[in-house]
């Protein structure tokens, strides 16, 4: 999908809950910015919701995005930022349930490997295979 010095690569942004699950999916070129490509998935957030992200998505037009919205950002600032917003060391602790779905993904052999050329077929089965964590997650015991 996206052409970079090590061939052509795809990104994988994915919105979570708190349990790990997955709300939203997108996918964009390898070489695309984070944050400013994935800005539209955040329109699930409402007020009171915490987004918890990592430095990439640090920008002044998200937070104030984000507080139109009345939701809180507690996104690690970059390093050259002169007076950092405020920040939760402990609540970003938290943000391993992305990194932990992100885990559970690449069990998904198609979904590791990148099988299919075309970019609507290959987010096809990550959708696939998300429905199937959030399948396992919801499945009675008994």
């Amino acid at each position: 999908m996206g052409r970079s010095r090590g061939g052509l690569t795809t990104k994988i942004h994915a919105l979570v809950d708190a349990m790990g699950l997955p709300i939203a999916l997108k996918l964009t070129e390898g070489q695309a910015h984070d944050g400013r490509s994935a800005v539209d998935m955040f329109e699930t957030l409402r007020a009171g919701n915490i987004l918890l992200a990592d430095r990439a998505y640090d920008s002044n037009a998200l937070r104030e995005w984000l507080d139109e919205r009345g939701a809180w950002g507690n996104i690690r600032a970059m390093p050259h930022r002169i007076d950092p917003p405020a920040f939760s060391r402990w609540l970003y602790r938290k943000r391993n349930a992305v990194e932990r779905f992100f885990n559970k993904l690449k069990h998904f052999r198609a979904v590791a490997t990148r099988y299919d050329k075309r970019d609507d077929n290959y987010l096809a089965s990550v959708k696939l295979a998300s429905l199937r964590i959030w399948i396992r997650f919801n499945e009675s015991v008994t």
